[in-house]
């Protein structure tokens, strides 16, 4: 950010600076809430790196600094699973199974591969209708726990976590809220 020399790809005094999370709440169907730890604008040059090699150090980097803190603070009556929507790797890695590995502590159990799209098709930068009228198709691999936090980069529009909660209520899953980045 600073292009100072540091041996990270982000130096302590830019991650202190920028990088430090705040919480942003809001309600999508089904009064779900969803917290968000960045604003879009805030961070929206990180958050494009995702498809690249230097996405997964920035990922890593932004995970630790909010997912894994939050993991930290949170607690809960009972154990939880996280999900990461859409895990696929692209690119090397997936960047949702970077944000849900961060999540590992004593009451959090992160699961991998069990929610993906059945289609191809890129959401980025895309209307509502546009998203409205593609809808991703989710399939649902193995889920035998029935509380879940559900995990994703961006929420924009709220599509993809509204149908990935549609998906899991069909199979009698309750998502107790949602974590995403920005």
């Amino acid at each position: 950010m600073c292009e100072s020399l540091s041996l990270s790809h982000i130096c302590s005094t830019c991650r202190d600076t920028y990088l430090t999370p705040s919480i942003y709440k809001r309600k999508i169907n089904h009064n779900i809430e969803v917290i968000s730890f960045y604003k879009y604008s805030d961070i929206k040059d990180l958050l494009h790196t995702k498809h690249t090699d230097l996405g997964f150090y920035i990922y890593k980097i932004l995970a630790k600094l909010a997912f894994a803190k939050f993991a930290k603070e949170f607690s809960f009556e009972y154990p939880l699973v996280s999900i990461g929507i859409d895990d696929n790797v692209k690119s090397g890695y997936s960047h949702t199974a970077i944000l849900n590995k961060a999540l590992t502590c004593r009451g959090i159990k992160p699961l991998y591969n069990k929610i993906r799209s059945n289609n191809d098709i890129s959401y980025s930068g895309k209307s509502k209708e546009f998203r409205m009228m593609n809808s991703r198709n989710f399939k649902i691999n193995n889920l035998t726990e029935k509380n879940i936090i559900l995990i994703d980069d961006i929420i924009t529009t709220g599509s993809t976590l509204n149908q990935a909660i549609e998906i899991l209520r069909k199979q009698n899953k309750d998502v107790l809220f949602c974590l995403t980045l920005a």
